[in-house]
């Protein structure tokens, strides 16, 4: 529910059913084959979101065992429990969740968990904005965050984080409107908290630039590089470097040979490619990684992977 005044969404459910409550986790964390099982407390569930699309707080009571798996591509999430736990990352780089220890979900890839009897709770943060702010903090282009979930914050990070976190959860949770500006800026700080507190690196992909690429159509390239991962069209780029469409169009059949949007296309097919690359068939489906990067018709989106590159894209994962 929203209010002129405040744009912030709630979503708040409970209940004592097991199968509802694994429908909700499901589709709260893009999961899947989430199991529930009884555990010695009688069962009972709530889950609770409060934010907006760049931030999120979440908070969980799960009076039961679950396993499963999350896949949350556009998102990087904080989760820390005040009762219960688990493990995080099953059977790859495990973390045990415990009370008194925030941990970042693992990035860019599917992972399994195994909690029991939590009280939990998670900060959320979109994956463009956070990467957005990265580049800012670090003046620096964008590029791909990848946290290593693994490395425990130290004591004073630990503190710090603690602290960000109460104040942004005064803002995000309190029971006074807010406005999109002071949201904005809470979502702000949230995310520089998470950059200083967790251990992460920013993998800026190469930009393969064509020869004969000059002025405005490198420009326009560059962009493609940065931007590929959002939805962006010929017609985004040409405005980004002040060009008509058919100027756009023109330039680069000029200079290189091709259209805007076939050599957008070969950018996110390149990057389908190293996806699949450095996935494993366990945690990675060639479907799953073709829609992440706009191929939804995975028919067309096979037999150009194919032209591009001699192999099919299920062969490419299986190497």
């Amino acid at each position: 529910m929203t209010t002129p005044t405040d744009p912030r969404t709630v979503f708040e459910t409970s209940g004592s059913d097991l199968d509802a409550a694994r429908a909700v986790f499901e589709e709260a964390y893009d999961g899947d084959g989430f199991l529930p099982e009884r555990s010695a407390r009688s069962f009972d569930y709530r889950f609770r979101s409060v934010g907006d699309p760049s931030m999120s707080f979440r908070s969980t009571r799960f009076d039961a065992r679950m396993t499963g798996t999350v896949d949350t591509p556009d998102e990087f999430s904080v989760t820390w429990v005040s009762d219960g736990g688990g493990v995080l990352d099953v059977g790859r780089d495990e973390v045990a969740l415990v009370p008194g220890r925030p941990v970042v979900f693992p990035s860019g890839r599917p992972f399994r968990f195994d909690l029991a009897d939590v009280r939990q709770s998670l900060v959320q943060l979109d994956r463009v904005f956070l990467e957005r702010v990265a580049a800012e903090a670090y003046g620096t282009e964008p590029g791909t965050l990848v946290f290593d979930h693994t490395v425990a914050p130290s004591t004073p990070a630990l503190r710090a984080w603690n602290h960000a976190v109460q104040e942004s959860a005064r803002v995000v949770l309190g029971s006074t409107p807010v406005s999109t500006l002071a949201l904005a800026e809470t979502a702000r700080r949230t995310a520089l908290a998470v950059l200083s507190t967790f251990a992460h690196r920013i993998v800026a992909p190469e930009v393969p630039v064509p020869a004969g690429a000059t002025g405005r159509v490198r420009q326009a390239v560059e962009y493609m590089h940065a931007a590929a991962n959002t939805p962006i069209t010929t017609t985004d780029v040409a405005e980004h470097v002040g060009l008509s469409i058919r100027g756009l169009q023109q330039a680069f059949q000029r200079q290189l040979g091709t259209a805007p949007n076939a050599m957008l296309r070969g950018i996110r097919l390149d990057r389908v490619r190293d996806e699949l690359r450095a996935g494993t068939p366990n945690d990675t489906t060639v479907a799953s990684v073709a829609v992440r990067w706009g191929f939804a018709h995975l028919g067309r989106f096979s037999a150009a992977y194919t032209r591009r590159f001699g192999e099919y894209p299920r062969d490419t994962l299986r190497s």
